[in-house]
């Protein structure tokens, strides 16, 4: 009897040769981002609630491609953020994301582990 060859499933509803793909997209997204985020405004000028208006009244019945979701980020969620990273953020709260804590937190993301057991 032939062995089957074990198939990793579809995590999320995204497969791994997906989440390979579109993981090395995110990651040139993050790196673009932190490389320009000198030229972007440290706080939105944009009215609190302007988002509201943006959505559709009901959550998508189908998954939209990843290009999409990224676009709308770009076009919707960016305008929104304060950019705790900009170089003239001086705030309550310490920040610094280097490019090793980012793929750190990948890491132990995908672990899911709760660290304190050990």
């Amino acid at each position: 009897m032939e062995s089957k060859k074990w198939q990793p499933k579809k995590t999320g509803g995204m497969s791994s040769t997906e989440f390979r793909k579109y993981g090395k997209e995110v990651v040139d997204y993050i790196a673009d981002y932190i490389e320009n985020i000198q030229k972007r405004r440290v706080v939105p000028a944009i009215e609190p609630g302007y988002l509201r208006n943006l959505l559709p009244d009901m959550a998508p019945q189908h998954a939209e491609a990843f290009e999409d979701v990224i676009s709308d980020f770009d076009r919707y969620i960016m305008p929104g953020v304060t950019h705790w990273q900009h170089p003239r953020f001086h705030a309550y709260f310490p920040a610094g994301n280097a490019f090793p804590n980012l793929l750190a937190d990948m890491i132990s993301d995908a672990i899911g582990a709760v660290g304190f057991s050990w």
